[in-house]
């Protein structure tokens, strides 16, 4: 298994072939289009980001000792994002979750080119992923 340190700095790599932030866009609308169905009846208050611009559901367990998630977004860029914390997040110890730092956003320039609400609706789902994770510690 593949540690969040180096899934991150797989994600990062992957980002240096594209030549403009257009290119990249593209990319994360592209992941966000192979996310899993969610399934209709799991979008319900209790499940969904709130604070995103956006409309988010996330729905966690644990398994085997993993950390397990799904997500959906009525966005595609968002969806896209989500694409991306879920393969850095989704099959890990809790523990390794709350302790790593989200460097891939700075690694790829997500910082920098995303909007300011877009932003927030991040860092609110990364928020969201550690706060799960560590209910289950």
């Amino acid at each position: 298994m593949e540690s969040l340190e180096e899934i991150q700095q797989s994600i990062s790599e992957e980002f240096e072939i594209f030549d403009t932030w257009m290119e990249k866009y593209e990319y994360i609308i592209d992941l966000g289009k192979k996310l899993e169905n969610f399934p209709s009846d799991q979008m319900i208050d209790e499940n969904k980001v709130h604070g995103c611009q956006s409309s988010v559901w996330f729905v966690t367990s644990l398994e085997d000792g993993l950390f397990r998630c799904k997500a959906t977004s009525d966005s595609a860029i968002v969806s896209g994002l989500i694409a991306l914390l879920l393969r850095i997040y989704d099959n890990q110890k809790p523990s390794e979750i709350i302790e790593t730092q989200p460097k891939f956003i700075s690694m790829i320039g997500l910082n920098e080119h995303l909007s300011p609400t877009r932003n927030n609706g991040l860092n609110l789902m990364i928020a969201r992923i550690k706060k799960d994770a560590g209910m289950m510690t």
